[in-house]
């Protein structure tokens, strides 16, 4: 019951009207009995700062931070924990001792937790894309010992800044989408992470679209696992497509149960809910 002691957790993005978070950590925070409610806060740009700084002074015991914000809050915050700053971005805050932003990310955790059951070290993978979402994958692929990451991308100076980024832990083999040479990596690579936004449920419901066209897939073995970040549709057209392979699919609602876990034990100080809770809301839900 919502009571006038109640505090609240926030998501601030734009847009954030899609997010499932609220479903999957409102149903946490039942579970736990805590006097805590979680909602979504459509947050502009040019706002973020007063935003934040406002919500310091009311009954916020946390936030969620997504796209567009993960790298403009580094600013706002007094506290970044050592992965936040490896990964160039924040997702997760919550206020110290001193009313002050502290941060973390929890990504990488929510991205590895549907593969530490595999053994897959000294493994090969294939990153698609060289956005913000491919540092968590990549990171969580060097804590998994896989033994070779290549990344595949349209874009040049991000796919550059990448490999220099990870210098330092892994040499990364970054190609272009069109170059002939992808058709090896496809055939060799024992776990393909697609973080794109291809396949994504849009409003124009854009059916059979496969990250770099389905040409890029023609050489796809049944021994790949195939991991998409995005789980709306479930299945996306690359999952149905490898599956129809035979391949092992995973899709990214995983690993956004398995981040907002983490979010939450950062929130309460190390408490935890069962991962069923979150993904049997969630499944309800969808």
């Amino acid at each position: 019951m919502i009571t006038s002691n109640t505090s609240f957790i926030g998501l601030i993005g734009n847009p954030v009207s899609h997010s499932l978070s609220p479903i999957m950590q409102n149903a946490a925070l039942q579970y736990l009995g805590l006097d805590l409610i979680y909602i979504a806060i459509p947050c502009r740009d040019k706002d973020l700062e007063l935003v934040l700084s406002s919500l310091k002074k009311i009954n916020c015991k946390g936030l969620n931070i997504t796209i567009p914000h993960k790298e403009k809050v580094f600013e706002l915050c007094s506290e970044i924990s050592p992965i936040a700053n490896k990964l160039k971005a924040i997702n997760t805050l919550k206020l110290n001792f001193e009313k002050e932003w502290s941060a973390t990310n929890t990504d990488v955790e929510g991205f590895i937790y549907p593969l530490k059951s595999l053994d897959l070290t000294n493994k090969q993978a294939t990153v698609l894309g060289s956005g913000g979402a491919a540092r968590s994958v990549i990171q969580g692929l060097i804590n998994l010992n896989f033994s070779t990451i290549s990344v595949v991308s349209r874009n040049k100076l991000s796919l550059d800044e990448l490999i220099k980024n990870f210098g330092n832990q892994i040499a990364i083999q970054g190609y272009s989408n069109n170059d002939n040479r992808t058709q090896n990596l496809i055939k060799e690579a024992d776990l393909i992470v697609n973080t794109t936004p291809v396949g994504m449920k849009t409003t124009t419901n854009e059916k059979n679209i496969l990250p770099y066209g389905e040409t890029f897939w023609r050489s796809l073995k049944s021994q790949t696992i195939v991991y998409d970040l995005i789980y709306n549709p479930a299945p996306t057209p690359l999952l149905k497509f490898s599956d129809k392979k035979g391949c092992m699919t995973i899709d990214g609602l995983q690993m956004l149960v398995a981040q907002g876990i983490k979010s939450l034990s950062f929130w309460t100080d190390g408490l935890e809910v069962p991962f069923h809770i979150m993904n049997d809301a969630l499944k309800k839900y969808l």
